[in-house]
């Protein structure tokens, strides 16, 4: 039979400390509601003891939140040996469970507290009684346990045999730094659940060499009880076990380990975790990250078309989201038609071909192409289309200097004569037109007038985005529009222009 296991969220105390990282107290109200209530996990650790009145704060607005939902045993604080005194600030913040740190290594107790283990456990005992007489249920950590076993395993055992006698729920197993390989973590865990099987044990996984997911399924497998996970794995230096790559291994590898997660969730907090903290999420990070779903290459789309070949049970509706295929010089003719077919477009073959040539060569350039951009790729290519290609904008120099009026430099190939020039303007386009309009008076020629100037960009798009020009021209026969796309407005514009000047 499958067994259920706690998971406990630490994001809004061990992923706070994060460098740089700092919540409100209304984002760790906020926080704390979504985990438990949307997210569902078991337990949320929310602070540190005796921090600062911000913190205070804090966990008093969730304690009070937590009471009115029956919800205040899932709710859990950091505290030390310190005689009582982190006891007395969790009852006035209306906390009632204690993590208690402790060292689980003799290195730590030699060097940091300089006691011994019998001093040690005495103080211990202490503040676990003084919790049990305020009504503050206690569970211990044993601060770098990892390499307490690598190290002193006897301390660890002396240590694990006096905390059986004492009136705790559960027994937190840390690798501090980070350091253990998944068979280590494996042996440890498995030695400690056989020797005390009436103990709940919990891993708390760091990710100093990128182990912590490999070692988070080996303490599954060893017999852990439960698993201290962050949201996008934040935390101390290279941070925490990550909430979503933990319960999506969860789910798809471990068939004989339940949890209560909805997994739907995960990408939804995770994005407001990224929101307040302003810990942007990598685009490459598992589950959540924004490339994660996105197939690039041109026959891994090909192959979503022939019987899903490269789907797994990875799957984005799983989270809440869409796979995407993206447009660029690897994507290729089945990237484009799926991108077609999401937005309700269709083109004939000779069509897609332009289109996808164009994408390619913007990719060639790094532009980056969304599919918000590809109704005005094909906008642009199929305007194209339309002429016969007899004048070329051979090269220009665009100046803007404050202080000083714009000007252009322009060169330009008509009916394979090339024509230079230089004119300055009030901007940077309206310096271009003059160069333009004199070049075109040598050729005892005029330019239609433009009327109307337009530009956009996709909606939601930034500063980078693929940028679609609009000018209208007025003859003395009729009005017509061109279109000039390029990531910069004033290049855009003069693409628009290069197309008028065929047009006429």
């Amino acid at each position: 039979m499958a067994r259920t296991i706690e998971i406990m969220d630490t994001t809004l105390r061990d992923g706070e400390q994060t460098s740089g990282v700092s919540f409100t107290a209304s984002e760790k109200l906020t926080l704390a509601k979504l985990l438990l209530e949307e997210l569902k996990v078991d337990r949320i650790e929310v602070a540190s003891a005796r921090v600062s009145e911000g913190e205070f704060n804090a966990v008093k607005n969730i304690t009070e939140w937590a009471a009115e939902e029956n919800r205040l045993t899932q709710v859990e604080v950091l505290t030390f040996v310190d005689g009582g005194a982190s006891i007395k600030w969790m009852k006035k913040a209306g906390a009632r469970v204690q993590n208690l740190l402790t060292k689980g290594s003799m290195n730590h107790l030699t060097h940091q507290l300089k006691k011994t283990p019998e001093e040690h456990f005495e103080g211990i005992a202490e503040v676990v009684q003084l919790g049990l007489d305020e009504g503050i249920e206690t569970n211990v950590y044993l601060e770098d346990w990892s390499n307490g076993m690598r190290n002193s395993p006897d301390y660890v055992f002396q240590f694990l045999d006096f905390l059986a006698t004492q009136p705790i729920k559960r027994i937190l197993l840390p690798d501090t730094l980070g350091v253990l390989t998944p068979s280590e973590t494996f042996e440890y865990v498995e030695k400690i659940v056989k020797r005390y099987p009436t103990i709940h044990f919990d891993f708390h996984g760091h990710n100093d060499y990128d182990l912590s997911v490999s070692n988070v399924m080996e303490s599954l497998k060893a017999g852990a009880h439960g698993l201290h996970l962050t949201v996008n794995g934040m935390g101390e230096r290279a941070g925490n076990a990550p909430l979503a790559s933990t319960i999506a291994v969860i789910n798809d590898f471990l068939p004989e380990i339940n949890t209560k997660v909805i997994e739907s969730s995960l990408y939804k907090v995770s994005k407001l975790v990224s929101t307040f903290t302003g810990f942007s999420i990598p685009a490459n990070k598992p589950v959540v990250g924004e490339n994660v779903f996105t197939q690039t290459a041109g026959i891994h789309a090909d192959g979503d078309n022939k019987n899903n070949l490269y789907f797994s049970n990875l799957m984005p509706e799983r989270f809440g989201r869409k796979r995407q295929y993206a447009l660029g010089k690897t994507s290729g003719k089945a990237n484009i038609l799926k991108n077609l077919q999401e937005l309700g477009l269709t083109l004939n073959d000779e069509e897609v071909k332009k289109v996808t040539e164009r994408i390619i060569e913007l990719g060639d350039k790094k532009e980056k192409v969304t599919k918000d951009d590809l109704p005005y790729i094909i906008s642009d290519v199929l305007d194209s289309s339309s002429f016969k290609q007899k004048v070329f904008i051979k090269s220009y120099v665009l100046t803007h200097a404050k202080g000083l009026m714009p000007s252009t430099t322009l060169c330009i190939e008509i009916d394979g004569d090339l024509y230079e020039e230089n004119a300055q303007g009030d901007g940077q386009f309206d310096a271009f037109m003059n160069a333009l309009k004199k070049i075109y008076e040598k050729r005892d020629s005029s330019l239609p007038k433009l009327i109307d100037y337009a530009v956009r960009i996709p909606p939601g798009s930034s500063s980078d985005a693929l940028c679609e020009t609009m000018i209208t021209w007025k003859t003395k026969k009729n009005d017509f529009v061109t279109t000039g796309l390029d990531s910069d407005q004033t290049v855009s514009a003069i693409k628009a222009t290069e197309k008028m000047l065929n047009l006429i």
